[in-house]
């Protein structure tokens, strides 16, 4: 229990001083959970090398050093392993720096707002600042920050899941109460509260007894802040089919050439073997074959997936070292078997003879290294890593535009959304209620002891009834804390010059029935100051409340009500203007009531006191964003609690419709017609809801079901938790960053300022996002037509390899990194907001872009093939011109990677090109790397020094294939 008292303040909200405060931060550390043990990073670099790919890199240069060794020639070799350490390190590093988005996540943790009291005063700190000592003030839907006592407990229930399992929430009470409550079993103290639990229903004060790692839940290690990784999305499952594909063709291509190479062998009499040497050639294949089933057997069951078969890879077949090494032990004893077995039948060499002459060694490897070149070109290995920094950029930049997305996959989905079922209140207006009008009629009273009486009665109802406090500085307000609502009616209370917290201390609470939008009010029961006895204090939705009046408070005293009319008149005239209204009633009890029964009693029993009238305006450009939202060809509903009138007003000043005329029969429901349709009434309806108003969690997420059964690509805003259901429910969860602890977990992104305009900004870069996954594909597979194609015709027009293996993976490098890169970091077009929303089952590479890959692939093999037999045209090909055809292969690919930068757009590829700083570094790197390589490769990368004149001729030839592309583009924008 906590028992230091020097921390408690004689102020009767008690709390620390700012000394104190200092003190105990200095005596029990900071509120920050210390983040768990990373993986050191030499593991997470091993790790690289998992890839199989890579394992088949490191056979080849293993293959390539060890005939090396017979020719003394070690370059071709010790070439693969520094293009494999530096492929390796790229990706480790890439792939570290996209992880590390993710701390902003952690911070975001840290830096949430806590309402506590210091000084006597209530204000807000970062999660972070809580020290030992600090009184916090919670409310239903808040996450606990620290570990605390509880000091006070107005209907506290706390959902514990986090630490204990529970399934219902525990009733929290004061140490006091406790004792009386002894013979309830719990799993921890009914006076504790703990950090990460969630507050389910009332509010309370507590003080907090441990911070940081101290806490229950720091002490079990169970809710450190952690990396989070994306989900498996649609977009992830079509990048991994189309890697799959890919991975197949490859492999056939390469077993297919690797045999065809081996058949010409023998036909041109290029080797010669004996019957022996065959036979033992036969076997050490086998056994190679064998050595690599973690290669190949698992992309055969990527084709059987393909051809539907059903038949799934076996668990045994996971990507291990251990299953490579016995793969590689059953090879060699497969291998070790056809020796024993043939040697008694003299079907192998004896020992002294040459088991495989040099000449067809050198040739199988040769034959071998093409198929490598050709696996290693056609599998996009880094295709899931240019994806995750695609995810991991737009992530930051959508921070930027104050998004904040807790879930990866978020930044793509958004983009992809068709409906945004949208609050009204904090997003589409500024949550900045402030009373227009009240309506008391007691406040007529001309004598003054019934009008302090009136006043003391109202503040009383206003003040006690309510969890919002005021931050004041110098006596005056400077900033509201908690429901926005409440905090209008205090400010109110403030400009009559009433303190609210005098009167809600001098009402000592018994009771609270916390607001739901399934009762739509909140009461409060006490011991009253202003009446001198028991009271209760209500107060929500006008027409809910009068409906259980019988009686109502005017300047000649309490009245029968007979009738409401009037009332119901005044109430619809101001929600007709947009306002929101607000209504207040009290029943006066018997003493000794233990609790009163609200819902037990049939008959009205309230006395109305009145209502207010609270505006909340349209934040600023809101009209235009819905305006830009609709012209994108996305549908928004208005999804709120608010009466209808109040709604309607609101969608026709931001434009959803512009007149009665223009309505459909259910562009606006109310969310009691709307739970008495049927499901297939409801699915009608919903097509044509603008507006759905009077709305319960329930409602809100039974039309984000019928809409996302529709196939629809539903956003959902939300700010409490009531509205959790719906954000998990939905493909994208936008939760406000005023809202509650319960419905930022159960969100995707969560809006900083809770603007709509922020998720437009958040539409903007999500479909920016996918037009840049399209663009580096389109750019990937072009390079791959080409250089498979160069691979495959190489061998047959005299080359055997046209591009090495190191050559190729600097190639590879280019596609995979530096392209991904460069891409990744195209700013959003203005265009993306006039096509309506992609078909999110359609497949990522489009027609246009098949088209593209096809077409320019075809004509760039085509130039490349014969411009090698170009440079053979005096029967032999020289270092020099190998050198020049490297360069040529490289800078085709170059100037292509700007024309892949204009998919879907009819404009110039340096059209903003200066502006994205990243592109013209990642170009620059390029063109700068080749030459460099060219220059300086030497016998590493099989080239040797090239004149300036050979440069310039080399860039200014290869550079028609953007003036083509330019071209083009400049008669698709002029037709």
């Amino acid at each position: 229990m906590f028992t230091d008292q020097q921390t408690r303040s004689h102020h009767p909200l008690g709390g620390l001083t700012s000394k104190q405060v200092e003190i105990n931060r200095e005596k029990y550390g900071a509120n920050v959970l210390t983040p768990p043990e990373q993986e050191p990073w030499w593991r997470l670099f091993l790790e690289k090398f998992a890839d199989p790919v890579i394992r088949i890199l490191c056979i080849a240069a293993i293959i390539a050093i060890a005939a090396g060794a017979v020719q003394n020639d070690y370059i071709e070799g010790l070439g693969i392993i520094v293009a494999i350490v530096l492929a390796t390190t790229l990706a480790f590093v890439n792939e570290y720096r996209a992880n590390q988005a993710f701390e902003i996540l952690n911070q975001y943790v840290d830096d949430v707002k806590v309402r506590v009291i210091r000084d006597g005063c209530a204000t807000t700190v970062p999660q972070k600042d809580i020290v030992v000592g600090d009184w916090v003030c919670v409310e239903q839907g808040d996450e606990i920050p620290a570990d605390g006592e509880v000091v006070e407990a107005v209907s506290l229930l706390v959902d514990q899941a986090k630490i204990t399992g529970e399934s219902e929430p525990v009733q929290k009470f004061t140490p006091s109460e406790t004792k009386e409550q002894a013979a309830i079993e719990a799993t921890y103290p009914a006076y504790n509260l703990y950090r990460t639990t969630i507050v389910d229903q009332g509010n309370g004060i507590f003080a907090v007894t441990a911070v940081g790692d101290r806490t229950e839940i720091g002490k079990l290690a169970r809710a450190v802040a952690t990396i989070e990784n994306g989900e498996d999305t649609p977009l992830n499952q079509q990048l991994d089919r189309l890697s799959k594909l890919i991975g197949v063709v490859g492999l056939s291509f390469a077993t297919v050439i690797f045999i065809a190479l081996t058949i010409r062998g023998f036909l041109t009499g290029e080797f010669y073997l004996t019957g022996q040497q065959g036979y033992f050639l036969t076997f050490l294949v086998a056994s190679i074959a064998i050595a690599l089933i973690p290669v190949w057997l698992p992309v055969v069951y990527d084709g059987l997936d393909f051809l539907d078969r059903g038949i799934k890879a076996p668990e045994w077949l996971d990507d291990s070292w251990g299953n490579w090494l016995k793969a590689a032990a059953v090879g060699g004893l497969v291998l070790v078997i056809g020796a024993g077995v043939g040697y008694p039948l003299h079907l192998v060499p004896v020992w002294g003879e040459t088991w495989l002459p040099a000449e067809a060694g050198f040739a199988l490897l040769e034959y071998f290294m093409v198929a490598v070149t050709i696996i290693v070109v056609a599998v996009p290995e880094g295709l899931p890593m240019s994806v995750t920094l695609s995810l991991a950029y737009s992530m930051k930049r959508m921070a930027d535009s104050n998004n904040l997305v807790r879930r990866m996959h978020a930044c793509e989905t958004i983009g992809a959304a068709t409906v945004i079922c949208s609050d009204k209140t904090g997003t589409l207006t500024q949550n900045k209620m402030r009373v227009h009008e009240v309506v008391f009629p007691v406040l007529k009273a001309t004598k003054v002891a019934d009008l302090d009486f009136a006043r003391n009665l109202i503040a009383e109802a206003i003040a006690a009834n309510s969890t919002a406090d005021l931050e004041k500085e110098e006596g005056k307000p400077t900033k509201a804390i908690g429901n926005a609502t409440e905090s209008a009616l205090l400010l109110w209370l403030d400009e009559q010059n009433l303190d609210y917290l005098d009167y809600r201390y001098n009402l000592k609470i018994e009771f609270r029935l916390s607001f739901s939008t399934k009762n739509k009010y909140m009461a409060t029961f006490g011991h009253s100051s202003v009446t001198e006895g028991e009271i209760v204090h209500i107060k929500g939705a006008p027409e809910v409340i009068l409906e259980r009046c019988s009686e109502i408070l005017t300047e000649y005293g309490v009245l029968p009500l007979h009738n409401p009319e009037p009332i119901l008149s005044a109430l619809n005239d101001y929600q007709k203007r947009g306002m929101r209204t607000l209504g207040l009633a009290y029943q006066n009890l018997p003493d000794n009531l233990m609790q009163p029964d609200l819902e037990g009693q049939k008959k009205p029993h309230l006395t109305w006191l009145g209502f207010v009238a609270i505006v909340d305006p349209l934040r600023p450009g809101v009209s235009d964003s819905i305006k830009t939202c609709l012209n994108a060809g996305l549908k928004i509903k208005i999804i709120t609690g608010d009466c209808a009138e109040t709604a309607e007003e609101i969608a026709r000043e931001i434009g959803l419709w512009q007149g009665e005329e223009e309505r459909h029969q259910y562009a606006s429901l109310t969310g009691k017609k709307f739970r008495k349709m049927s499901d297939e009434k409801a699915r009608e309806a919903i097509q044509e809801l603008k507006v759905l108003s009077r709305a319960i969690p329930s409602d809100k997420l039974r039309l984000v079901k019928l809409l996302q059964e529709q196939g629809e690509v539903v956003g959902v805003t939300g700010d409490g938790t009531n509205d959790a259901g719906a954000l998990k429910q939905a493909k994208v969860g936008l939760a406000m960053g005023s809202g509650t602890a319960i419905a930022k977990n159960a969100s995707d992104i969560i809006l900083l300022d809770d603007s709509f305009q922020s998720i437009v900004n958040a539409i903007v870069w999500g479909r920016s996002l996918y037009q840049n996954i399209q663009r580096f594909i389109l750019y990937q597979l072009t390079i791959n037509v080409v250089a498979l194609g160069i691979a495959l015709l190489g061998p047959f027009i005299g080359i055997s390899l046209p591009l090495t293996v190191t050559q190729m993976l600097w190639v590879n490098l280019i596609m995979d990194t530096f392209a991904a890169l460069a891409l990744a970091t195209e700013p959003p077009h203005e265009t993306v907001l006039q096509d309506p929303p992609r078909n999110p089952e359609a497949f990522i590479i489009s027609p246009d872009m098949i088209k593209s890959i096809l077409s320019n692939g075809l004509i760039f093999l085509g130039f490349l093939a014969a411009f090698l037999i170009y440079l053979q045209k005096d029967g032999n090909i020289d270092p020099y011109e190998l050198s020049v055809f490297f360069a040529v292969f490289v800078f085709i690919q170059f100037w292509n990677l700007f024309n892949a930068r204009c998919l879907g757009l009819k404009q110039s590829a340096f059209k903003g090109v200066w502006q994205n700083k990243g592109f013209i570094a990642i170009a620059a790197a390029i063109c700068i790397g080749q030459i460099l390589i060219i220059q300086f490769g030497g016998e590493v990368f099989r080239t040797v020094p090239l004149s300036l004149q050979d440069w310039f001729a080399i860039i200014g030839t290869t550079s028609i294939v953007l003036w083509i592309g330019e071209g083009w583009r400049w008669v698709a924008n002029r037709s």
